[in-house]
């Protein structure tokens, strides 16, 4: 919890991030936090992971007695996705405008690009220790007295040896 109402209940981080990004992103991108985070539900998880609404183009009205016209959801996917995304443009724009509560979007413009964040670097394999490492190892560990910190430098131990070539004569 990161705040406090006035009367004096917690308040969750998200409603405070949110209180601070939607405006940002309604002035940049012309659209709220909502539909972001709503994305999964309202594209289906398949599609979800591989896209996101990147923005919504408001066209532009040069008199205040021109006549509403839809904006036009421009939507960031990669490979595969924007074709499937090309075949329920239809579908997602009635559940978006459902979402919005009037009709809003009345196209679909598809960006091919990366979405999908890089989960960082994958989890190395270490080589399994030698009978000699393991004895040693546990030699060099063994006159601390605590359990679970001796069984957390041996574990490092490991990691460490593990990530070493073993020395062959």
């Amino acid at each position: 919890m990161a705040g406090r109402t006035p009367y004096g209940n917690p308040v969750p981080v998200s409603d405070l991030a949110t209180k601070i990004l939607d405006p940002v992103l309604r002035k940049r991108a012309g659209m709220s936090i909502g539909l972001v985070q709503s994305w999964e539900e309202i594209a289906g998880p398949r599609l979800a992971s591989r896209s996101r609404p990147e923005k919504i183009q408001w066209p532009r009205r040069l008199h205040e007695d021109d006549p509403f016209e839809p904006a036009v959801l421009v939507i960031a996917c990669e490979g595969m996705a924007a074709l499937h995304l090309q075949h329920e443009t239809g579908e997602i724009i009635n559940r978006v405008n459902a979402f919005l509560g009037f009709t809003a979007i009345g196209r679909i413009r598809i960006v091919q690009k990366p979405v999908t964040t890089d989960k960082g670097r994958p989890k190395p394999t270490f080589r399994p220790l030698t009978a000699a490492e393991k004895t040693k190892l546990s030699s060099t560990v063994e006159l601390i007295e605590d359990d679970g910190l001796r069984a957390s430098l041996e574990r490092l131990g490991a990691t460490i040896l593990g990530e070493r070539k073993s020395k062959t004569p």
